[in-house]
């Protein structure tokens, strides 16, 4: 590992999302100069692979941050409120990848290709979106900066990643059980501490999280809140419905806008989002080519088609758009937090 860079620690280093964090400084080159891996205290002592050395993942604590300047956070919630604002006492800037911080007033919530500079208000703490916000946001920036945006309604048909390890585990072997004609027994999903579980294998379960009072679930409000504060719009309408569905990695979303202004069609979309940054349009209805959350697995881009004017609103379209939810939905979107904090000069 070279000694020129930055310090950085990655806190939950051994789930699925800090193994991608690993990968992605890696595979980016990201300037390293030490890494210090960081888990729970029962998953400290194993091992990990990073630039071809063998690391020894250690257990997360106060103390662990002393000379890190950089702390990726990706453990769970309870663990980035006990142990983010101890990375910050000792001097990291935290990139936490939970819900923890996202609606903070003082906690920059951000996608760098939307909104970059918030990164400057930052008071040692950035949040990383939820993964099935980050993708909308990246594709409808570029579409809400040329004609404005005044509501969103989205239907998200969700990889059962997002809820772990143990819930691609049930999926598989769910789907062995029913193919063999086994009683299945429920265990995880939609959320592992709710009251009751349903199968994920062969179906579709509308829920994902908790449900709060209003009827929405906490996955939903967060789309709507999250959409709402990195565009930096209160009166922005939004509305969403979270599905998760039988497919390991990738989300899928069929996202309906009104746009604010005249003067914008099909074509006009196409190549706003083919000039945008991190955006890969697959938009050819004629030769079925749309995107696919199969084909988005491992890719950075966020990958966008079946773009389409509504047949009854003149400022309404309709767009599919795919991301692997580990990558752009979270690691990767978390590095490219990192490098523009480098080349904003935050960080030392």
């Amino acid at each position: 590992m070279t000694q020129q860079g930055y310090h950085v620690a990655i806190v939950g280093a051994t789930g699925a999302v800090g193994e991608q964090l690993i990968d992605t400084l890696d595979r980016l080159d990201f300037p390293v100069a030490s890494l210090l891996p960081l888990s729970s205290k029962r998953s400290a002592g194993k091992k990990i692979m990073f630039k071809g050395e063998e690391i020894t993942v250690q257990e997360a604590t106060a103390e662990s941050f002393e000379g890190i300047q950089l702390a990726l956070f990706s453990a769970g919630g309870s663990i980035s409120q006990a142990l983010a604002p101890e990375a910050v006492k000792r001097g990291a800037i935290v990139v936490d990848n939970t819900s923890a911080f996202r609606m903070d007033e003082d906690v920059p919530l951000v996608v760098p290709e939307v909104n970059e500079e918030d990164l400057k208000n930052h008071s040692g703490i950035i949040a990383n979106p939820n993964c099935s916000t980050i993708q909308m946001v990246a594709a409808l920036e570029p579409i809400k900066k040329a004609k404005g945006l005044k509501k969103i309604i989205v239907s998200t048909y969700q990889a059962v990643s997002g809820a772990g390890v143990k819930a691609i585990d049930e999926m598989y072997e769910q789907s062995q059980q029913i193919v063999e004609g086994k009683e299945i027994n429920p265990q995880v999903l939609p959320v592992s501490g709710d009251k009751n579980h349903y199968q994920i294998a062969f179906n579709a379960i509308p829920q994902i999280d908790v449900f709060q009072e209003n009827g929405y679930t906490f996955e939903e409000l967060k789309m709507m809140n999250e959409t709402k504060k990195i565009m930096h719009d209160n009166s922005l309408k939004v509305a969403a419905t979270c599905v998760r569905l039988p497919v390991e990695t990738g989300h899928s979303e069929s996202v309906y806008i009104e746009v604010e202004q005249d003067g914008l069609d099909v074509p006009g979309i196409r190549q706003l989002l083919s000039e945008a940054p991190g955006i890969t349009l697959q938009d050819d209805p004629s030769n079925q080519v749309y995107p696919l959350a199969s084909a988005a697995k491992g890719k950075d881009d966020v990958f966008v088609g079946r773009i389409r004017r509504d047949l009854d609103e003149e400022k309404g379209f309709h767009l599919w758009i795919v991301a692997d939810n580990l990558l752009k939905g979270a690691a990767l979107n978390s590095v490219q937090i990192g490098f523009s904090l480098i080349k904003l000069g935050l960080l030392k």
